[in-house]
């Protein structure tokens, strides 16, 4: 006889415990972005009536769909402890758009009309790149070294997010400093704070009321806060597609970033869906690729900026014996929140100083996890394939004089941060095949770093026919080098 279908629920208490973890990753990314943004300059209008609702677009549509794909896989199986994958927005991923394609494209374009709308097409275009990369997502794992990829993410946490937040966190240094202080023993020494708070949530709240104590923030802002709050309707637009033009012109350059921060992000996805399998749902890789890159395009089409995907945090709720309540919940909260102006009010109230220590720690985390993940035997491959992002931020704070105020350092600091996020992987991957004495797949990196450079993706403003030649030279003489290693090898055996 055939076993009675198990009923699988669609709320259960140990969701809420998920829910509420899932929640505090999120909403910190909200409130981030929101403040980023104001920080850079957008105008309200943009953040709080396009970026923000488009991200929960995004948001919501993830998480209701996981939780239908966990009810699926509940039903194939028969059995009710099948947990929802947990979605949202990559923090790695938001820096990278937030710092290295919506910063650079203002200051290309000196509008931040103009620069929302290049950075709309980048993330249409990078969710886009997501749904091919699903058919290839197994080839990709297996052939780009993970001691380059995170190395070139770690570039950027080092340098715009680590290093660009401790600035900020200076900015007040009492508030600053104690803020910090909070985020190291909550978070990186692990120890509990008062009433059990989450770390984060503590340091907000310390903060924020220590800054309106002390002046260090104008009491105005309070009453300014709540006048955010409000309707900010949610709907679709064509400043995707208006970018588009945009993005393959006066900031074609930005592709060189775009392409690379998919892969990572693809491959981010690929992981976190493989370590779900290890505790006990198998999930199908290539779909919550696919699905990520659609939940990307369509936050695309609402406004939003930012690549989703499937969160490590998945784990922790299957921990928690958590089903697909909490995934429920997460998109329909940020959906609410979001409609009704909860993350302005937030953005509005919160000093940036406050919020500047936490991302200090995700900088910290970002770059630790690039070698905490990788062999030690190829640190060195992490550490140069961070190196090229220290170039990038000096020439794009200078903005488009880089080229006249760092020539008394080195002329070699612009074209090192043209398409610094290829050259980082590019470099990282030879180092990586240099150190297993694999000589043949270090050619083939060099080759491939010669052809960026030919195209001008790489030490080049602009995409052009032979556009670096000394780097095309340059690549070109190592791999070179590299091929006689090979064959030396080669003959010996």
């Amino acid at each position: 006889m055939a076993s009675q279908p198990v009923h699988y629920p669609w709320y259960k208490k140990e969701d809420t415990d998920a829910f509420f973890a899932l929640f505090q990753n999120n909403i910190a990314n909200f409130v981030i972005i929101a403040i980023t943004l104001l920080g850079m300059g957008f105008p309200a209008s943009i953040v709080f009536g396009q970026v923000l609702p488009g991200a929960a677009v995004a948001v919501m549509f993830g998480n209701f769909y996981y939780a239908w794909s966990a009810a699926r896989l509940a039903r194939k199986e028969n059995r009710v402890d099948v947990t929802a994958l947990s979605y949202g927005i990559s923090t790695p991923v938001m820096f990278v758009f937030l710092f290295g394609v919506l910063l650079p494209a203002k200051t290309l374009t000196g509008d931040a009309e103009l620069a929302w709308k290049i950075a709309v097409a980048a993330c249409f275009i990078s969710g886009l790149i997501e749904v091919i990369i699903s058919v290839i997502g197994n080839w990709v794992q297996k052939n780009l070294p993970r001691a380059a990829m995170l190395g070139a993410v770690a570039g950027v946490a080092l340098t715009f997010i680590a290093g660009e937040m401790l600035f900020k966190t200076l900015e007040m240094p009492v508030i600053g400093l104690l803020v910090l202080a909070i985020i190291l023993v909550g978070l990186v020494a692990r120890v509990a704070m008062p009433f059990n708070i989450p770390a984060s949530l503590f340091a907000i709240i310390v903060g924020t009321a220590l800054a309106y104590l002390l002046g260090e923030s104008d009491s105005q802002n309070i009453g300014e806060a709540f006048t955010h709050f409000g309707f900010y309707p949610i709907l679709p637009g064509f400043a995707w597609f208006d970018g588009l033009g945009l993005l393959f012109t006066v900031g074609v350059a930005l592709l060189t970033v775009i392409l690379p921060i998919t892969l990572y992000n693809a491959i981010e996805t690929m992981n976190n869906v493989e370590a779900m399998e290890a505790a006990g749902d198998k999930y199908d890789v290539r779909e919550c690729q696919a699905v990520d890159g659609v939940g990307t395009m369509l936050g695309a089409v609402f406004g939003g900026l930012f690549p989703t995907t499937v969160y490590i945090a998945t784990v922790g709720a299957k921990w928690m014996n958590a089903g697909r309540g909490y995934s429920l919940l997460n998109g329909a909260v940020y959906f609410l929140a979001t409609l009704f102006g909860l993350i302005a009010f937030l953005a509005a109230l919160i000093p940036v100083s406050v919020v500047a220590p936490i991302l200090v720690f995700v900088g910290m985390s970002m770059i630790a996890t690039a070698f905490q993940t990788n062999d030690t035997r190829y640190y060195p491959a992490v550490a140069l394939a961070m190196l090229p992002y220290f170039a990038n931020y000096v020439m794009t704070r200078f903005n488009r004089g880089a080229g006249d105020v760092v020539s008394g350092i080195s002329e070699g600091i612009v074209v090192l941060g043209q398409g610094a996020m290829f050259t980082a992987i590019l470099l990282g991957a030879m180092a990586v095949s240099v150190i297993d004495q694999n000589f043949r797949r270090a050619t083939i990196f060099a080759v491939i770093a010669a052809a960026l450079s030919f195209i001008g993706l790489m030490h080049a403003p602009r995409l052009g026919f032979y556009a670096a030649p000394d780097f095309v030279h340059g690549y070109l003489v190592m791999g070179v080098f590299f091929a006689w290693f090979a064959y030396k090898e080669k003959g010996t055996h």
